[in-house]
């Protein structure tokens, strides 16, 4: 039998997609939007409407739970875009786990051998045949180097490449679909939300990239007293196997079953706060995805961190525009924030400032100050994201993940120590961040930097002149304006073109008169000098003479 071409594949998969769906609840939407067409068999378009939007966000998590790891990993992305999303989706799309079935050992030794070149048994001491971790992409054994080294080495599912770009064809296709006849989403480009998801989730199943991650992390974290992260053994790292230092301590999820007290509770709290406090603000370079399987928790005041696949990354920039901001919002300064905001690029209708305004204040002075056990955080969050959603704001790609961080940490604390209130770890930090944002060193590091920018505008000025002057005569450039007092404008312009005029014959007689005064050697002289040459300089010195008494009279110098 001929096998069905891709798009036919992909359409009858679609259809299967479509039928789980509306067993989650979903018949009304493809009602509404007239998509039955993808139900074969169903032809009384009442018999969709089983499901209700009341708990649309709640039946979404469960249908991708059901489609499988790669719709699971692209709900997450969708739980980064609050700017796409209502906030009762985003907040449960936030609960999704990526927690597979493990592959079998004979699958990890197959891998191994592949990509190493070496079987297991002549490549570690001890390797463990039961993974510790188990994930879409891959998953984790114990197992100990030749030099005695215990690690973790991270293995790649097999076929995991092909079921992923399987995957994402599906939602190329869906994509199509929904921009072609779904008018609701019409400000929503979908096609970009899925190049954005297929970029990093292919970037995903390169483990080397986890790995510099990884690295970087190490590298910012060396010496730290509070912060433990595995450094990187690349001999035995590759695209499909990562082997990183093992970090020995508990899952943050399993603190309870440790009896840790409320004060040991409250000191994990605050060096986790502190942890990616240093990471954002002092080093540009943060871990994307610190839920409590990520963390590991070595003593009360040292955790340890894994799994890097997702990492994010800020310019000393939007480092310093960040700092502003947080500075502000421990002290207290609500009246700066939608400045600071905009200047970190969230745009915002201009006209709409007010409002945003007053609803960063409402919801500022609601929270501030108060413990976790006080407030509700994932109601917290569906506020801030209906602030988002109500505005229609525009968040910058790059402080998606600084969100999906953030609103993480914030479920991992109330989990940890109710009572923990993070403003009593950021006013302190917020000031040694002031004074260590401006050292000497930053300082000249960034008037550099500034310098080097100049520099290179004003080596472009040239010739963004010249294109300018081009287009003008090419008659490429019109220019309409409403003018008052234009005559007079014009009188100063034709005084300052004269003045810039006989500027250029002074220097153009100098320059000529000093070229003929060397290179002339015969001819009658006048006090040692040419007398054309002379001649030149008498006229170049009057008529200097008489542009700088002309400036010097009019006062404007």
């Amino acid at each position: 039998m001929a096998q069905a071409p891709p798009k036919s594949r992909n359409l009858g998969r679609l259809t299967e997609i479509a039928q789980v769906a509306v067993r989650h609840g979903f018949g009304y939407f493809f009602e509404r939007h007239k998509l039955t067409d993808l139900l074969p068999g169903r032809r009384n378009g009442n018999e969709l409407l089983e499901g209700t939007a009341s708990e649309r966000g709640r039946h979404l998590r469960e249908l991708l739970d059901e489609l499988g790891p790669t719709f699971v990993k692209f709900g997450q992305l969708l739980s980064m875009r609050p700017d796409i999303l209502p906030p009762d989706i985003i907040t449960e799309l936030r609960g999704l786990q990526d927690d597979v079935r493990p592959f079998s050992y004979e699958e990890v030794e197959r891998v191994v051998q592949e990509d190493l070149g070496l079987p297991i048994e002549k490549l570690f001491l001890e390797f463990d045949r039961e993974p510790i971790a188990a994930a879409s992409i891959g998953q984790v054994h114990r197992a100990i180097l030749p030099n005695g080294h215990k690690v973790a080495v991270k293995v790649q599912r097999p076929g995991a490449p092909e079921q992923i770009e399987a995957d994402l064809g599906l939602l190329y296709q869906a994509a199509r679909i929904v921009k072609e006849r779904v008018r609701a989403l019409d400000f929503v480009d979908v096609r970009e939300v899925v190049d954005e998801f297929a970029r990093a989730i292919r970037q995903e199943l390169d483990y080397r990239l986890e790995g510099r991650n990884a690295e970087t992390l190490h590298r910012n974290f060396a010496g730290h007293p509070h912060v433990r992260v595995p450094r990187v053994y690349w001999t035995y790292t590759r695209a499909r196997v990562l082997t990183l230092e093992f970090i020995e301590g508990f899952q943050l999820a399993d603190v309870d079953e440790a009896g840790y007290t409320l004060e040991q509770r409250k000191r994990l709290a605050e060096v986790i706060s502190e942890a990616w406090m240093t990471m954002v603000f002092r080093d540009g370079f943060f871990h994307g995805d610190p839920h409590p399987a990520n963390i590991l928790v070595i003593r009360p005041d040292v955790i340890g961190l894994v799994d890097f696949g997702l990492a994010g990354k800020l310019t000393d920039d939007d480092m310093t525009k960040a700092t502003r901001l947080f500075i502000d919002v421990a002290n207290e300064n609500i009246e700066a924030l939608p400045k600071r905001l905009a200047d970190l690029g969230v745009r915002f209708p201009k006209e709409r400032e007010d409002e945003f305004l007053q609803e960063i204040r409402e919801l500022f002075y609601r929270y501030y100050g108060a413990s976790l056990a006080e407030i509700d955080p994932l109601q917290v969050i569906r506020e801030v994201f209906g602030v988002i959603y109500s505005l229609n704001l525009r968040l910058p790609t790059r402080f998606i993940i600084l969100d999906k961080a953030i609103a993480t940490l914030a479920s991992v604390w109330v989990e940890l120590y109710p009572q923990f209130n993070v403003f009593e770890v950021a006013k302190p930090y917020a000031r040694s961040l002031l004074l260590g944002r401006y050292t000497p060193q930053r300082m000249i590091s960034r008037a550099r930097r500034e310098s080097l920018k100049l520099a290179g505008i004003f080596a472009d000025y040239p010739y963004q002149v010249h294109d300018i002057l081009e287009q003008a005569r090419d008659g490429q450039i019109e220019v309409g304006f409403v003018h008052k007092g234009l005559d007079e404008f014009m009188q100063k312009i034709d005084v300052a073109f004269n003045r810039l005029i006989i500027a250029f014959v002074v220097a153009a007689g100098l320059i000529g008169s000093s070229l003929i005064g060397v290179f002339a050697t015969s001819g009658p002289q006048v006090l040692g000098l040419n007398v054309v040459s002379a001649f030149g300089f008498f006229i170049a010195g009057v008529l200097g003479l008489w542009l700088m008494w002309g400036v010097f009279r009019s006062g404007r110098i």
